[in-house]
């Protein structure tokens, strides 16, 4: 049983280990207005959005700041638009805003309905 409770115990740790050694990486998240897509470069600019949502702003309020992001790479759900409202997963590399994922929030809500 000590044996058992041992080699289990000793698993734990070298697992522990083994996760507290390896790169997290962690990405951040945008929402806001789609101003341009512009396909041929593969860059997007938004007007991003707070986090204060409310029944009048049901996805916050524009805080005047825009975010462009390379989204060469990403996943991109339906294609968007000027005025729709994205919701962005991204990582910064190389000072570059690089998209990871791109949801359309605004085109996907009116589907549910």
């Amino acid at each position: 049983m000590k044996k058992a409770t041992l080699a289990a115990s000793l698993m734990v740790i070298a697992i522990a280990v083994g996760l507290m050694g390896s790169p997290v990486m962690a990405a951040e998240v945008s929402q806001g207005k789609c101003i341009q897509y512009d396909e041929a470069t593969h860059k997007l600019t938004i007007e991003a959005y707070d986090t204060q949502f409310s029944k009048e702003f049901p996805y916050g309020q524009s805080t005047g700041a825009t975010e462009i992001f390379d989204v060469s790479t990403a996943a991109i759900g339906i294609h968007p638009e000027p005025g729709d409202i994205l919701r962005l997963a991204w990582v910064e590399k190389d000072s570059v805003r690089s998209g990871l994922k791109v949801m359309n929030v605004s085109k996907q809500d009116l589907r549910k309905k």
